[in-house]
């Protein structure tokens, strides 16, 4: 028996694969947001949070 035929569709199968991931890939980071932005929104909000938690001073 010969292995070439075999070894042609594993090469064939290999590269679908690889293409695949790669437009998975391509799709995650598409619509992931920045992490710079991420993490800038993120800390706002906590300094939100800490403003709305914190009580202020009455002024007599």
């Amino acid at each position: 028996m010969n292995p070439e035929p075999h070894l042609a569709l594993h090469h064939l199968r290999a590269a679908d694969l690889h293409a695949e991931a790669d437009a998975h890939r391509l799709a995650l980071t598409a619509r992931r947001p920045p992490k710079a932005l991420r993490t800038r929104v993120g800390w706002t909000l906590v300094e939100v949070g800490l403003r709305l938690a914190t009580t202020q001073p009455q002024l007599a």
